[in-house]
């Protein structure tokens, strides 16, 4: 049986933690930050866990990652 396709973009935007976790970039940190406060732009700049509802799918499409 041949090898499965990756899906492009989900390579590009996961990793794997070395617990095992998959961890993905937060949203809404990159424009629009004139409003926005200190304290949140600070809390954007970390990864997050994805959760493991998510994580089901996201290892379907990227068997490989």
């Amino acid at each position: 049986m041949p090898k499965m396709k990756s899906h492009g973009g989900s390579k590009k935007r996961f990793k794997v933690s070395g617990t095992g976790k998959l961890i993905r970039g937060q949203a809404y940190r990159d424009h629009l930050h004139s409003h926005k406060k200190a304290s949140v732009k600070r809390a954007l700049k970390s990864d997050k866990v994805v959760t493991t509802a998510d994580a089901k799918g996201i290892k379907k499409v990227v068997p490989y990652l």
